[in-house]
């Protein structure tokens, strides 16, 4: 089952959310408006010509486990590593007193404003759809004129059965502190455990104070990997 984690957004875009996907053979994409992710059958040989019609120049994506030459028409415009974790803890207690909210597409905007706001990843305006988002909010709701803020979401995107991810991670910066992102991690790895799914998250690699608490909530590392942030070339341009 491993295979799967070592090259876990093919596995999903070909596999499970094929349905969120675009692009053929080999090579795929998380459809616009998701997370924007691209996944190779060969990671470490991608063939990026394959998704010259499903990828508009200047569009940019996140590309893992890849350190090859780029290919003509694509540039890099960042790269790092990351780690790869799973879980290896016990079941988190339930948490009856804490009760976020499922996030709605309703929702969509503010989430897509706290992850640009804190960068827990790629994140677009449908990455909701994923899986089961989770939000905390501040402030009242009164019908169509409500008050709530955003202010923390953790929820789950990649899914390579029995392997589900746990992402968009994140607490408004005014609300940091208070535990809000390990509780709400807590119930997403709950529901995953009890639908026998596996979960796992990436963190970059950089980010040493979320690596170590990954570390003691019960993630362990599975494995280190590159990761680039790549856009195709408009050739009118070149």
């Amino acid at each position: 089952m491993t295979q799967q984690l070592d090259n876990i957004f093919w596995y999903s875009l070909s596999g499970a959310q094929a349905c969120f996907a675009a692009g053929t053979g080999s090579a795929r994409r998380y459809a616009k408006g998701f997370s924007p992710i691209l996944g190779f059958a060969d990671a470490q040989n991608p063939d990026f010509s394959l998704l010259e019609n499903d990828c508009e120049p200047g569009e940019h994506f996140y590309v893992g486990g890849w350190t090859g030459a780029v290919p003509a028409g694509w540039q890099i415009d960042a790269e790092s590593s990351m780690y790869r974790m799973v879980w290896n803890g016990v079941m988190p207690a339930e948490d009856g007193a804490f009760q976020p909210r499922r996030l709605q597409q309703a929702d969509a905007e503010q989430a897509v404003a706290l992850a640009r706001l804190t960068n827990p990843g790629p994140f677009g305006l449908r990455t909701i759809e994923l899986g089961e988002y989770l939000g905390c909010f501040d402030g009242e709701s009164s019908g169509e004129h409500s008050s709530e803020r955003l202010i923390a979401m953790a929820g789950e995107r990649s899914f390579a059965p029995p392997y589900r991810e746990v992402s968009g991670v994140c607490t408004h910066p005014d609300f940091q502190g208070r535990g809000l992102a390990k509780r709400l991690m807590h119930k997403i790895i709950r529901r995953q455990l009890l639908a026998q799914e596996i979960p796992f998250l990436h963190v970059m690699s950089s980010n040493t104070a979320a690596h170590e608490l990954y570390l003691r909530m019960g993630f362990r590392d599975y494995c280190e990997t590159p990761v680039r942030v790549v856009y195709r070339v408009d050739s009118n341009l070149a």
